[in-house]
């Protein structure tokens, strides 16, 4: 016979699997409320493939309500997952969670993800529990990405840069003397947006083009 906390989770987990957005985010919410280990795997295992962000939102928010020691290695075993989504959503909580320790799970590996929201997940992760002195190795690491993908993905890469301060420069002036416009302009970019952080991300290629065929003109001078 079932005890009521049983019914409760059984309850829980039902809910977190209801077609309507609107049950999934209320029961996501109750389990946050009052946490239970037990209900840990259900919530994971939702992460990775609800669809409604809010409601994801709510699951990540209910999993760090709950003790680190039981959600956390359980979000690193997400890490590995085929699904990108279980693996963005796992990325997305860790940095909720915000623990130095789970530092060494983000490989470069998953800082160069294929799908362009775990990378973005990851870029975010990496800033926001990266290790004092490791900041350069990071910078280092994102840096190599400049000029990937589309606006938002290019956008979501510098905002993460900017988060790791003047380490960054560095690695900007290098891209900033590279072969590549849309590398050059990404990199320039950052830099602004490191100079005032309030300011729009803007993409100037025509500009990085102009500087490449200064500095060549300059070259050929001396």
């Amino acid at each position: 016979m079932n005890t009521p906390h049983t019914d409760i989770v059984n309850r829980h987990v039902t809910a977190l699997s209801d077609p309507r957005s609107s049950i999934r985010l209320r029961a996501a919410m109750a389990i946050g409320t009052e946490p239970a280990d037990e209900l840990v795997p259900a919530l994971i295992e939702r992460c990775a493939l609800e669809p409604d962000f809010y409601v994801r939102d709510m699951l990540t928010w209910s999993l760090t309500r709950h003790r680190a020691a039981v959600v956390v290695p359980r979000l690193l075993a997400e890490l590995e997952s085929t699904v990108p989504q279980a693996r963005s959503q796992a990325l997305h909580t860790l940095s909720k969670i915000g623990d130095q320790a789970t530092w060494p799970a983000l490989t470069a590996a998953l800082l160069q993800d294929g799908d362009p929201e775990v990378a973005r997940s990851a870029w975010r992760a990496a800033v926001a529990i990266v290790p004092a002195g490791s900041e350069p190795e990071l910078a280092a690491l994102l840096a190599g990405q400049l000029g990937r993908g589309d606006v938002e993905t290019q956008r979501s890469l510098s905002r993460a840069l900017v988060a790791l301060g003047e380490v960054i420069l560095p690695q900007l002036h290098l891209a900033a003397r590279g072969d590549r416009a849309e590398v050059r302009a990404h990199a320039l970019a950052t830099e602004r947006l490191l100079q005032d952080p309030d300011a729009a991300f803007t993409l100037d290629v025509d500009e990085a083009i102009r500087i490449m065929a200064l500095n060549r003109e300059d070259e050929r001078e001396c």
